[in-house]
């Protein structure tokens, strides 16, 4: 009789998860399923799916390696029910174990199905905390707790001195500073050298992994050929190893930088590892400090990567489970506008959006600027309702969890938590673009063109977004100069504005309509 079964989610490929830590490979069974339901309750990228399942085959494989008894359920198996209740029970009634024991799920929705089962299925269901974070939720419930603002850069301060990373003999942070953001928004100049992240040939595993998703989700975003991620712990490490090597020295100067030739520049291209459980987050940050302490990399590098993973990472994960459910639902600027068509085509004139969407729909990848400055920018001050740019998000890239891309979504990014994470919108005109990037070089609209026709879409709509909100946004101390700025125009240039960015929102709308079959059916403004 199995005494327990111990079912491992598809995010939670680690060898030294509790369950099985505390597991005994003599009595107990491993439970993985390869299930419908999760990979279409939102269209997910076809790669994104290709990655989770053949990371999931080989992780199993690897089990069973070590002398676990695994029961895998795949996609294809012709008695898959398709969604995680039935084939959980399916699987209780071929093991009839004593208990059911997993690690506690990364999203909302997915912990809620799971308090169901002890009353559905009659039996104990142990759920254990994930310790690849270095957080509790009740420590972060404990630091919030009776803050006014519940800023990053607080907890991140925390979490240096949890783990002692960059941080001295004195218990102070290495060079005297805690953040050295500062440091890293060099935009790129002249010729400059870029290394190629790894790319892993699929063998014959992924293969099969890849005929599958071609055949049942042809009708999902993005490219799903070629493919190159690698899939396996080993292959994570290797990926990890080739940035330290060749990119890392260079990350922190350059992290905020766009190319539209050069789609990684110097970054990790890792948080879909770590996100899936394939690299301990922890130890990759420490590694980062050894390479700081034996003098590989500056300081700005080491730090600014540690920010992302110990700071921001742990950060949003424990604000989502502080304010789920109702997170989901956050709309402080009452944005309604429908997603543009070209978010899933790319088919657009302007070269940012154009490049950030195709890069995202071939690789299932784009850095976070490209994703904050460019989609999310061009998003926030459209005036898309914020739960569309939320799924959209959620479904193209790789490392994209619920937990992670909702805060980043919703509140960094679309500011519809009203500043919960962020001080201010990250609204901005296209000069921050053709600041930080090249797109604007090769692009149809001029950038330097504030109204008319020719102008570039981000001048008029960045301050049509101001403009609009201002009522809500008026008494935010980092936009009193801004909107000091507008009320200093005359009124035909401020009209000029308006004008404009009501033509170009028109002109999408347009094309919005029109890609719908009904003409009857409307875009709500």
């Amino acid at each position: 009789m199995t005494k327990s079964l111990i079912l491992i989610l598809g995010d939670q490929l680690t060898r030294n998860l509790k369950p099985l830590d505390l597991g005994d490979k003599s009595s107990d069974v491993v439970l993985m399923l390869e299930v419908q339901e999760e990979a279409t309750y939102v269209k997910h990228h076809k790669k994104k799916i290709v990655f989770l399942f053949s990371a999931m085959r080989h992780f199993a494989k690897a089990l069973e390696n070590e002398g676990w008894d695994v029961d895998y359920v795949a996609l294809d198996d012709q008695e898959n029910l398709g969604n995680f209740n039935d084939e959980v029970r399916r699987a209780l009634d071929r093991h009839t174990p004593e208990r059911l024991v997993m690690t506690e799920p990364g999203e909302f929705r997915v912990r809620e199905m799971i308090n169901s089962w002890p009353d559905a299925f009659g039996i104990p269901v142990d759920i254990m905390a994930d310790h690849r974070f270095i957080a509790s939720h009740d420590e972060f419930r404990g630091w919030a707790d009776g803050r006014k603002q519940l800023r990053m850069e607080y907890f991140y301060r925390l979490m240096r001195r949890k783990t002692g990373l960059l941080m001295n003999n004195e218990g102070e942070p290495e060079g005297g500073k805690w953040n050295f953001d500062s440091e890293n928004r060099k935009p790129p100049k002249g010729e400059m050298s870029f290394p190629t992240p790894l790319k892993v040939k699929p063998d014959a595993i992924t293969q099969e992994v890849i005929n599958l998703v071609g055949e049942r989700f042809s009708d999902h975003f993005g490219d799903l050929e070629p493919f190159r991620f690698g899939v396996t712990e080993a292959d994570a490490k290797k990926a990890f190893d080739v940035f330290i090597d060749a990119a890392l020295p260079k990350f922190g100067d350059y992290q905020d930088a766009m190319l539209e030739d050069q789609r990684f520049l110097y970054h990790a291209v890792i948080s879909h590892y770590i996100n899936a459980g394939l690299l301990n987050p922890l130890d990759v940050c420490q590694h980062i400090a050894d390479e700081y302490t034996a003098g590989r990399v500056p300081l700005n590098a080491a730090e600014g990567f540690i920010r992302q993973i110990i700071g921001w990472r742990e950060y949003v994960r424990g604000i989502y489970w502080l304010k789920m459910p109702g997170y989901l639902d956050q709309n402080f600027f009452g944005a309604s506008k429908s997603l543009p068509d070209f978010y899933w085509t790319a088919d657009t004139q302007m070269a940012c959006l154009r490049a950030a969407v195709t890069q995202t729909k071939e690789e299932a990848y784009a850095h976070h600027i490209q994703r904050l400055m460019i989609t999310g920018n061009f998003a926030l001050i459209m005036g898309v309702d914020p739960k569309q740019v939320h799924e959209w998000y959620l479904a193209v890239y790789a490392d994209a969890y619920e937990w992670v891309e909702l805060p980043n979504t919703l509140g960094m990014s679309q500011f519809a938590d009203g500043g919960l994470l962020g001080s201010k919108p990250y609204a901005s005109s296209g000069n921050y673009i053709n600041k930080m990037s090249n797109y604007c070089k090769n692009c149809r609209y001029d950038v330097k063109q504030k109204t008319g026709d020719d102008a570039c879409p981000f001048n008029p709509l960045y301050w049509d977004f101001m403009i609009r909100n201002r009522e809500k946004l008026n008494g935010n101390p980092r936009l009193g100069q801004i909107y000091r700025n507008w009320d200093r125009m005359d009124i035909v240039k401020q009209t000029a504005y308006l004008a404009t960015a009501t033509k170009c929102l028109d002109e999408i709308i347009y094309i919005l309509n029109a890609f719908f079959a009904s003409p009857l059916q409307r875009i709500e403004q």
